[in-house]
């Protein structure tokens, strides 16, 4: 899906550490919203519709996407 990034306002979680192993986050017109990489910002960004986004949001509240230890 193509949206239009330009003007996005990214920003990162205030959970976030100091380190550069983190995603940006924009929220963008008609609900949608960009993920990137924050050590990579001009590289390419992954844009939710809203209910994926939801879909993707509930998952990790509910600890779907833990890294295996």
């Amino acid at each position: 899906m193509n949206a239009d990034l330009t003007g996005a306002r990214w920003f990162k979680s205030d959970h976030s550490s100091a380190g550069k192993e983190c995603v940006e986050v924009a929220f963008l017109d008609a609900g949608m919203v960009g993920v990137r990489d924050s050590k990579n910002p001009s590289g390419p960004a992954l844009v939710f519709t809203p209910g994926e986004w939801d879909a993707f949001a509930a998952g990790m509240q509910a600890g779907e996407f833990q890294r295996p230890s």
